[in-house]
């Protein structure tokens, strides 16, 4: 990827390549409107991209726009599907946020309306300054725990995590000398304190490290289904192997509907896939395992 240009300007380049790539061309006009720009500057976007890349993309009068030319190669942007299907999805112009109610890259996309399970704009602007800052914080948790909803504790938060379901962050409890994860729509109140944290991620062991998840097709399926999921997960040798930290690993079980159960007895429908190491995995997600 190139790096020689000024990064606002790089931003524009990579959507450009983007919106060719993925939506087949790219107009004066989508640069525009992504960016806020007038006719005039978008036009000196393309001139440069073109100039900076020359023969990745061709101007076609038919649909009055660029289209990528047969020996197209990425130069700015990270075409990776992992990479841009989040951009897609929420309408994200690569250095602006999204844009008006105008699709950007022209392409719907849906997502299933979740709750939204997130505390209020005050609340969670103390749980961040407290992580950027690297300082305690005070708040009134509601845990699901009898005894130990409702009090009050001092944590050292480093990390927000999203589990596609719900959101929450990673911090060191002074009250259980340990690393814990606190559902963000469960803290009452926050208050970030003038007391620098004493830890960080550094000193979280299941943060910091890796397991990998070994998974399959679960036997209860036939073998064309099998043999689809493996093509699905892109997997080889009919192992699916995943990379995960150790305090994520509940969760990713949990996301991915893993049977869990030391006999596979749960529904392959609804469970499609199964744990092979359970052994290995099991003393650091014991929640997870049925």
């Amino acid at each position: 990827m190139r790096l020689d240009v000024k990064w606002a300007t790089r931003q524009r380049l990579q959507y450009i390549e983007i919106m060719a790539w993925y939506a087949g061309v790219v107009t004066r006009s989508d640069v525009a409107r992504a960016f806020g720009l007038s006719d005039p500057a978008a036009t000196k976007d393309l001139k440069l991209y073109g100039d900076l890349a020359p023969g990745n993309l061709i101007y076609q009068h038919s649909v009055f726009g660029f289209v990528p030319g047969a020996a197209f190669s990425a130069q700015f942007a990270d075409l990776a599907p992992a990479a841009v299907l989040p951009v897609m999805a929420a309408n994200l112009a690569v250095a602006n946020g999204p844009y008006g109610n105008e699709l950007i890259y022209g392409l719907p996309a849906a997502s299933l309306p979740l709750p939204a399970r997130l505390p209020n704009p005050h609340t969670l602007a103390q749980i961040t300054r407290a992580i950027h800052g690297r300082r305690k914080l005070r708040v009134d948790y509601r845990s699901l725990s009898r005894r130990e909803s409702g009090t009050e504790r001092v944590l050292e938060p480093h990390t927000l995590v999203n589990t596609g379901l719900r959101w929450h962050v990673r911090a060191y409890s002074a009250d259980t000398c340990d690393f814990r994860d606190f559902v963000l729509s469960r803290v009452m109140t926050a208050e970030c304190l003038e007391v620098p944290a004493e830890s960080g991620e550094q000193y979280d062991d299941d943060w910091v490290e890796t397991v990998g998840l070994k998974l399959a097709p679960h036997s209860g399926l036939d073998a064309p289904r099998r043999e689809s999921l493996l093509l699905d997960y892109g997997a080889n040798g009919g192992i699916i192997e995943v990379k995960v930290r150790r305090a994520l690993l509940g969760y990713m079980l949990q996301r991915l509907g893993v049977d869990t159960t030391p006999d596979h007895r749960l529904n392959p429908n609804a469970c499609q896939l199964m744990l092979l190491n359970r052994d290995e995995i099991e003393p650091f997600a014991a929640w997870a395992f049925g």
